[in-house]
């Protein structure tokens, strides 16, 4: 079965960094596309980035440049790395296994200014 758990959220000030994880097991996480998701407060489920198993990232606007996605293989562990983090990155982020669809519980990000 195929399980997903993110850690690493917490609260930082505006333009601070977090390093989100999201172990991954009953899967090689480098033979599917894993990708990160959030929702803010009051808002819809925003897709972030994601990773194929070639290694390729790739990253919603509102992200880019500041947010890099990587993997350890030997791990089976995905990584957000969130730089110049703004308020309005506030939400809980998931990260999902799209091939089984499988989500993770989430984790809370909260960012103030």
């Amino acid at each position: 079965q195929v399980q997903l758990g993110e850690s690493g959220g917490g609260s930082v000030q505006a333009g601070g960094s977090l390093r989100l994880s999201c172990a991954v097991s009953g899967s090689t996480a480098s033979t599917d596309v894993i990708g990160w998701h959030r929702r803010a407060p009051g808002k819809q489920l925003e897709w972030v980035a994601q990773i194929t198993s070639d290694g390729t990232t790739t990253y919603a606007n509102s992200v880019k440049g500041r947010f890099t996605m990587s993997r350890d293989n030997a791990k089976n562990t995905l990584y957000l790395q969130m730089n110049s983090l703004k308020p309005e990155d506030t939400a809980i982020y998931y990260c999902r296994h799209y091939r089984y669809d499988i989500w993770g519980q989430g984790t809370q990000v909260l960012v103030s200014s």
